[in-house]
């Protein structure tokens, strides 16, 4: 697509000279082990993203959430993540087989910092600590191994800038509701009312009663 006026950067170096060298406490700040505070955050959060990239390039960003603390550490620079069933699409996952590096974002609700994580990952299918996954009876069928390579905590101005954590700014109105986004884009055949029901209430007590 061409776009009159637009000045596209390619190289590192026109990088450079819209943004300026990062200052040295932040081009310094990431480290290869977890710090104290890092077990900390890991602790409390209930959420994270992960991004893969196959090697073709194509990339996927899958969110995970758990009750907080469902990161398991296994020492400074091991961790593992459990895996709930979903839509099976499996497409993190997928990259991951072609291209084992990750990259992790850690949230906690409120906050505008968040811990990132970069490293390497393997799938695992079976292992003793499985049975220390276990939620409300669910116990993971899969769980991604990150050998930590990079980590560091992330300031919150993305979050000040669009207000995220600020409920008077929610307007979750502003767009259709779930059953409705599905009907129009994924499963125009099902009736509005089948949706309605299977998104409704029951969905949320039904998530960890699920296998693949």
């Amino acid at each position: 697509m061409e776009i009159p006026g637009l000045v596209e950067i390619t190289t590192y170096d026109e990088l450079r000279e819209v943004v300026p060298q990062p200052l040295a406490a932040a081009a310094g700040k990431a480290r290869k082990e977890l710090h104290d505070l890092d077990r900390e955050w890991l602790a409390a959060s209930p959420f994270c993203l992960i991004a893969t990239s196959a090697d073709d390039g194509t990339c996927d960003v899958s969110p995970k959430g758990d009750p907080a603390g469902f990161t398991k550490i296994f020492d400074s620079t091991t961790i593992a993540i459990p895996e709930r069933a979903g839509n099976r699409r499996v497409d993190g996952f997928t990259n991951i087989l072609s291209n084992p590096h990750v990259g992790l974002i850690y949230f906690l609700p409120g906050r505008g910092d968040t811990l990132r994580i970069n490293g390497r990952a393997r799938i695992v299918r079976e292992a003793p600590f499985f049975d220390e996954m276990v939620v409300k009876g669910n116990r993971p069928q899969l769980a991604l191994l990150v050998e930590i390579e990079e980590i560091f905590h992330h300031c919150s101005k993305a979050f000040l800038r669009s207000q995220l954590w600020k409920p008077e700014t929610w307007t979750p109105e502003a767009m259709p509701s779930r059953p409705r986004i599905a009907k129009a884009l994924e499963r125009p055949d099902d009736e509005l009312a089948t949706l309605e029901e299977y998104y409704g209430t029951a969905y949320e007590e039904k998530i960890y009663k699920v296998k693949y």
